[in-house]
């Protein structure tokens, strides 16, 4: 079995943090999110991925290399346009050739892994199998409808009226009968070749499609929220390690991850959070669920439930929560005077102010 990683598309719902940098490579507990979709394909026993790669295409591959740091061998598959998913099994043809495959959305998280999943779809002579999850609000996701024994009988791209609330989660398994079925589809009114309507092809022609409910934890982080969520539930399960540096007047509480090089100085510590190398502390307050990434500095400052990208730095500023500050920024105070609020924010941003 081989494995097909999307790791292409605009990110449009995280801009303006995607104008530079691919989702797929956003730190969740400071590691990229894409990292924990590729771990779960060698615990599953995969060692060829082939990655689909669009605008982002340079710092995906200086992320990801050949793919030896995870055990595996890693085939990059150019994009031109983000034309569906349908669309990327399409191009990745000659990559995956007879075998059985997973398609693995880069910017999706799966508590546990595939390996289950692997070893099921393995067993059950399946032409393909549909991972499921209940949402709240499923509009922004292929919806699945099923019948009364649990059979798929539709799925519908992000519908304006669903008819269930049953997400399909970005895990698909699928024998080589999906690249007759890809072929034979046309683009959708959103001019993409949908992946929804190649399974529902399949299904119309007699094939096995089997569907499976998710039962643990699953994360689409294409929203910020999502990504915040995210990075709560991997640091609810970290171990704590002090590799760094810390001076006697500052406290720890909880689980701590503070990485070789990090110093801590007169601050508070409240895990479970995680501290990057090279990263400075001074006379601040570091509250749960927040991950800092390498070579940031905090000074005078206060942050929880919080993200914050590479070589950031936040002084004199109380108190940021729920925030995920992207690569090398600067959080300082405004002047005394005049009492204003002094913002440079860029094009697709949101800021949340005090009143």
């Amino acid at each position: 079995m081989k494995a097909l990683m999307l790791a292409g598309g605009r990110g449009t719902r995280l801009r303006p943090l995607t104008h530079t940098s691919a989702k797929q490579l956003f730190p969740v507990a400071n590691k990229p999110v894409i990292f924990y979709g590729l771990e779960a394909m060698r615990e599953a026993g995969i060692t060829e991925v082939g990655v689909i790669i669009g605008e982002t295409g340079a710092e995906v591959r200086a992320a990801l290399g050949d793919g030896s740091r995870f055990g595996l061998a890693i085939t990059y598959i150019p994009q031109d346009a983000p034309l569906g998913l349908a669309h990327c099994v399409l191009i990745a043809r000659d990559f995956l050739g007879d075998d059985d495959f997973v398609m693995y959305l880069g910017d999706n998280f799966l508590l546990g892994g595939v390996q289950e999943l692997v070893e099921s779809f393995r067993a059950g002579d399946y032409e393909a199998q549909i991972l499921l999850a209940a949402v709240d609000d499923p509009r922004s996701y292929g919806v699945a409808t099923l019948g009364r024994s649990g059979e798929i009988v539709g799925l519908t791209e992000k519908p304006a009226e669903p008819e269930s609330d049953l997400a399909i989660v970005g895990v698909y398994l699928f024998s080589p009968a999906i690249h007759e079925a890809v072929r034979a589809i046309g683009p959708s009114a959103r001019g993409e070749l949908e992946i929804t309507d190649a399974v529902q092809w399949l299904i119309a022609h007699g094939h096995r499609v089997h569907s499976h409910l998710v039962s643990g934890y699953w994360k689409d982080t294409g929203r910020a929220r999502d990504i915040l969520e995210c990075n709560r539930m991997v640091l609810e399960s970290v171990e704590p390690r002090l590799d760094g540096t810390v001076d006697g007047r500052t406290e720890i509480i909880g689980r701590v991850v503070l990485e070789a090089g990090a110093v801590v100085e007169d601050s508070v510590l409240r895990g479970p959070i995680v501290i990057g190398t090279g990263t400075k502390i001074a006379r601040s307050y570091v509250g749960p669920f927040t991950s800092i990434a390498d070579n940031c500095e905090l000074e005078d400052a206060e942050i929880e439930y919080s993200i914050v990208f590479d070589n950031a730095s936040i002084r004199g500023v109380s108190r940021i929560g729920e925030s995920i500050i992207g690569r090398d920024a600067r959080v300082l105070p405004a002047p005394r005077t005049p009492a204003a609020h002094q913002l440079i924010v860029g094009d697709h941003s949101t800021v949340r102010l005090r009143a």
